[in-house]
């Protein structure tokens, strides 16, 4: 091997951390048979909440397909893919240069499936006069530097906040996305799912939260610009939205088993991009 040291550097921990075998059957391109299992590991973002909805709407057209799912992260997904310790890796990133160089000295060629978006919209109830906000305003929210509609164009105010619990995947990544990974405030209320969070936005006028698209035009809420920016899918997919992160499928193009392939073509049909869509995500 070419580069041994960074091959244990990032393969080691995947292996510790007890990645198992899917049992590819490459070249096999007809349906998954019944007993057929998809192992999917890596990103927290796409395994806490949008996978178990992708696969359980999978499933109702496939019962006899298992899935073994484990989210640790996206580089996780990426160490158990390269040592063929599951179907399919999910990526809330592309592939870094490590892993990039690791799969080239393995003979291994990835695929990258971009599957859809991660995106959050920033919501206030639909009577509070401020419709717009700076990156900047956001993250001092929800960071609690600002404590006051007044400070940034409302009323004279205490602003109650109201996000996601700490242990779901969207409290992390809208930490990393809009408070560039500053702590929360102390002063907030958790919810462990954004139908919560849009309900206690549209009974408190003082309030402000995050949630999917689907839900930033609920009624009694409304979503807010961010720099100039309404959240939409379009200014997602164009890249101008800045609270959203592309999700991927990540697979080894010699080594996919044809149920893996069944249910990633699944995801990318139209039934699937619905599933996706209803879950607060945005469609490619």
């Amino acid at each position: 091997m070419k580069k041994p040291s960074l091959f244990l550097k990032l393969i080691l921990p995947a292996l510790l951390l007890g990645g198992c075998s899917g049992g590819n059957d490459a070249g096999n391109a007809t349906a998954p048979a019944s007993g057929a299992k998809v192992v999917i590991r890596g990103s927290n973002t796409i395994g806490e909440e949008l996978a178990p909805k992708l696969i359980a709407a999978y499933k109702s057209g496939h019962p006899g397909v298992a899935f073994d799912l484990e989210s640790k992260g996206t580089g996780y997904g990426f160490g158990n893919l390269l040592v063929g310790g599951c179907d399919i890796a999910a990526a809330s990133r592309e592939a870094n240069s490590n892993e990039l160089a690791i799969a080239q000295d393995r003979g291994i060629a990835l695929s990258n499936i971009v599957i859809g978006s991660y995106s959050v919209a920033v919501v206030a109830n639909a009577a509070n006069p401020v419709s717009e906000l700076t990156r900047a305003q956001v993250r001092d929210i929800f960071s609690g530097t600002v404590k006051n509609w007044k400070e940034v164009g409302g009323a004279d105010a205490p602003i109650h906040l109201f996000i996601r619990d700490p242990i779901s995947g969207t409290y992390l990544g809208f930490q990393e996305l809009a408070l560039e990974k500053q702590p929360y405030a102390l002063n907030l209320k958790t919810f462990t799912n954004y139908e919560g969070i849009a309900d206690a936005v549209a009974k408190d006028p003082d309030g402000i939260g995050y949630t999917g698209f689907n839900l930033a035009s609920a009624t009694g809420v409304k979503g807010l610009k961010v720099g100039g920016i309404a959240p939409a899918p379009d200014a997602v997919n164009k890249g101008q939205y800045p609270y959203a992160r592309t999700l991927r499928f990540y697979v080894n193009q010699a080594g996919q088993s044809s149920a893996a392939r069944d249910f990633i073509d699944f995801v990318r049909s139209s039934d699937g991009q619905k599933t996706l869509v209803a879950a607060g995500y945005v469609a490619p």
